[in-house]
């Protein structure tokens, strides 16, 4: 890479670098403040859910990733027109062609970034999160007890224990469950939270079951030791069911054709294969399109300010067709080629208008005209 594309090279990257840096510190930011009660109450569980959201961070990257590359491009060579950069490289020869090299490089290489995100880091991720939830499902319930006072993990659940005890003990505890048709309140001299079968439970001692039934009276039963499973009172189920968007490259493609799940899904999990497989071409095509944007059009003292308007709706365009293009395809295979499509389309089409008759005749006689005019 030589000094010209290396300069236009980093012009770019340092926009993009700064865009994914700021959507990252917006989603760490909102992701801590919808657990930040169980943040302050919980300092493990606040450490947990920083390590979470970090975790989360791929998906989004993934997400905006084409835009990002748009954003970065366009304010990169619009700042290059304004401060008549171009203009010079034009006066001495360089081509749109070799202007626009470094940026295709650069799309190519978030596209890299992209896919290795789609087909590796992104899975792994949601791996380690319903690991880092399933261990701290039981620490997580067990903040949610405040001693002295009622707690309410769950709308129809409440919660009451005089005081915590060493190694996670409760006592004096009282449970109203109306999760049920008929109400069930349980009191106990002790109890503590533990995990069984992978569940959150309450494992209470010495204490009392008082259940109201269809007459009207009250079944009372006495007991040692009895379990009260909690599972469902906690918010964030879906983390620990495997989604196609959880799932490896390989568990998409080559589905288990013994589970019933996967036979019967197995639509949506080609749909979001072959999703992690062309998306990151938008990288390259919204990149093409950008430099269509501010390079492809003739000089204009006073901006391209509607050039680059026309083009952020294509991208937008570009980018929400491709999410319609892939939902769609969970309901109809066919339309899985046209996400394949949709990217090399626009990247054959932007390639055709930056690099054609028209445009080698206006390069030939942009150099001067455009210097003098400056």
């Amino acid at each position: 890479m030589n000094t010209v594309s290396a300069y236009v090279f980093r012009q770019a990257l340092g926009p993009l670098l700064a865009i994914l840096g700021a959507l990252a510190a917006i989603a760490i930011l909102t992701q801590g403040l919808n657990q930040l009660d169980i943040i302050i109450t919980n300092r493990r569980a606040g450490f947990a859910f920083a390590w979470v959201t970090l975790l989360a961070l791929p998906q989004l990257i993934s997400l905006v990733m084409p835009i990002a590359v748009f954003i970065a491009v366009v304010y990169a060579l619009n700042r290059m027109q304004s401060e008549s950069e171009v203009a010079v490289l034009y006066g001495a020869g360089v081509s749109r062609q070799r202007i626009a090299r470094p940026i295709v490089q650069l799309a190519v290489l978030a596209a890299l970034l992209h896919l290795t995100i789609n087909v590796i880091v992104q899975p792994w991720a949601f791996e380690q999160r319903r690991l880092t939830f399933y261990e701290l499902r039981t620490d997580i319930a067990s903040s949610l007890i405040e001693e002295g006072s009622f707690t309410y993990p769950s709308e129809d659940l409440t919660l009451y224990a005089r005081e915590r005890g060493g190694g996670g003990e409760l006592r004096d505890l009282l449970i109203n469950d109306a999760r049920p048709e008929f109400p069930i309140t349980y009191t106990a001299r002790a109890g503590a939270i533990a995990t069984i079968d992978g569940r959150p439970a309450i494992v209470m001692r010495d204490g009392q079951i008082q259940r109201q039934i269809e007459d009207g009276t009250v079944d009372v039963l006495d007991f040692d030791r009895y379990v009260l499973q909690i599972d469902g009172t906690m918010e964030e189920p879906e983390y620990f069911y495997l989604k196609a968007s959880d799932r490896t490259l390989h568990q998409l493609l080559m589905p288990d054709m013994t589970a019933h799940y996967d036979i019967g899904t197995i639509d949506r999990l080609q749909a979001e294969a072959h999703a992690r497989l062309s998306s990151p071409m938008l990288s390259i095509a919204l990149a093409m399109i950008a430099l269509v944007s501010v390079l492809g059009g003739e000089f204009s003292r006073r901006g391209y300010g509607r050039r680059i308007m026309i083009g952020a709706v294509l991208a937008l365009l570009v980018r929400v067709l491709s999410l319609v293009i892939a939902s769609e395809a969970i309901g109809d295979p066919r339309l899985n080629i046209v996400q394949y499509l949709l990217p090399i389309g626009v990247i054959l089409a932007a390639g055709s208008m930056l690099g054609g008759k028209a445009s080698r005749r206006r390069r030939q006689s942009d150099g001067p005209s455009v210097l003098a005019e400056t």
